[in-house]
Parts: structure tokens; sequence; C-alpha cells
């Protein structure tokens, strides 16, 4: 089992999330990703324990999470192992994931989704949520009760099969999107895990408009309606 851990300006955080997943049962390698970050992240992360790949520029969550999938695969002998993702602001709370990995490693589930126990708010507001909720059930008929909670584990099968990963925010929406349809077996799973308390300031905002666009991106090129009326117009050209 590796765990990746998509991280961007989270030196204050970060060590106690890397010494946390180290202990996870079956982890034997933990990879962050250092998305353009401007402080000193890499440096404490690599301290922590962690192997660090390093983007010169942000480039978003979806190319970090590849990033670190890719330096994985390289790393991995003849059975590849499977990927945990965490964000970066868990601290000591992500050594409570353990039940996100069981199903996976028992074969029982492909993609497991963390449902947060806490009483924390996920990032995001409510608007952004329904919006990837209800576009996830439109699309294949399955409700997920927190569709933007990005600790998620995965086979490598059902990595491989969900990319190019959709852009930015956008990316837990579709991953549950694409595998779902494409019949691998999801499934949530309550955990005491939570997020560093989300803000009300400007920069929260911005943070939230960022995700209803990436959400919404990622919707318009998964929607029933749309995807069949743009291969409608492929098949009359």
């Amino acid at each position: 089992m590796a765990v990746i851990i998509p991280a961007k300006d989270e030196q204050d955080r970060i060590a106690a999330t890397v010494k946390a997943a180290c202990q996870l049962p079956g982890v034997d390698l933990v990879v962050v990703v250092d998305d353009g970050s401007s402080d000193a992240t890499a440096e404490v992360a690599g301290g922590a324990g962690a192997k660090v790949i390093r983007h010169g520029r942000n480039r978003g969550k979806g190319a970090a999470m590849e990033s670190g999938a890719e330096a994985v695969r390289l790393l991995d002998d003849e059975v590849p192992r499977h990927l945990l993702f965490l964000d970066a602001d868990l601290a000591d709370t992500a050594g409570h994931a353990a039940p996100l990995i069981e199903p996976v490693r028992g074969g029982e589930a492909d993609m497991t989704i963390a449902v947060f126990s806490s009483t924390v708010k996920l990032g995001g507001h409510g608007f952004v949520v329904r919006l990837s909720r209800d576009g996830i059930q439109r699309a294949t008929g399955w409700t997920a009760t927190q569709p933007l909670n990005g600790q998620r584990c995965l086979t490598r099968a059902a990595f491989e099969a969900a990319l190019p990963l959709a852009a930015g925010f956008g990316v837990e929406t579709a991953l549950t999107i694409d595998l779902v349809r494409k019949g691998f077996r999801v499934t949530e799973v309550e955990v005491p895990l939570a997020h560093r308390a989300t803000g009300t300031d400007w920069r929260a905002q911005v943070h939230r408009a960022r995700q209803f666009r990436d959400v919404a991106r990622a919707l318009a090129v998964r929607d029933p309606v749309t995807t069949r009326l743009a291969r409608l117009r492929r098949s009359s050209r």
C-alpha cells in the first residue's frame, strides 16, 4: 500500500500527516507531491519520512495525484501497490484512515471513499457539494454522501481506468463517475478524519469558486444529455 498526499503550502500540518500515514497497516511508502508550494512543505515532508515529488508551479490536484501515482509505479515490484490518497491537512487524524484500506486489500471494493464522522465541515459550500452529488447521481444513478471527499483508496487497476484524471478540484467528482460507469465497485466508509476548519474570508470564497468551476467542467463532459448531443453532432457530420 502506498499513500499519496497532494500538498500546497502545508508546512504546518504536513509532518503530522506524513508520520500518521506511515503508521497505517500495510503502508510501506508515503509520497508527498508538493504542487508548487511557496513555503517549506517539501522539506518538512521529506524530514518526516516521505518521498517528495515537486511541481515547479501549481498544476492542480488532479495533476498532483497523477504525479504521485506515477512515482509509486516506478517503485513498484511485480505486484503493484494499492493507492491511498490523503489530503495534506489531516494531521494526526490521518492515522485513522485504516478502514479505507481494508475493503480494497480484502478484494471487496475497487475504490473506497471516506465519509467523515467528524463535525468539522468539509471544504466546499453546500452549493458545490450539491452540484457534485446531483451530477454523480444523474450520470450514474448512485448517490454519494460526501462526493468531494479526497480521502480515497483504489486498486492500481481502478486508478489506471480513470486516467486521465479531471483537472483541479473536479477530480473527485469525475473519478467517481468514471469508475461507477465502468463497473468498478465503489463504496463509502465512515472514518474519524478531520480537515482544518474551513474559513469564510475572501481566500476561502475564491477557493470555493474554483471548486465550483472545476466540478462544473468535469460534469459538463460527463453529463448524459450533453454527451449524447455531442455524439449526435459528430455522427451527422
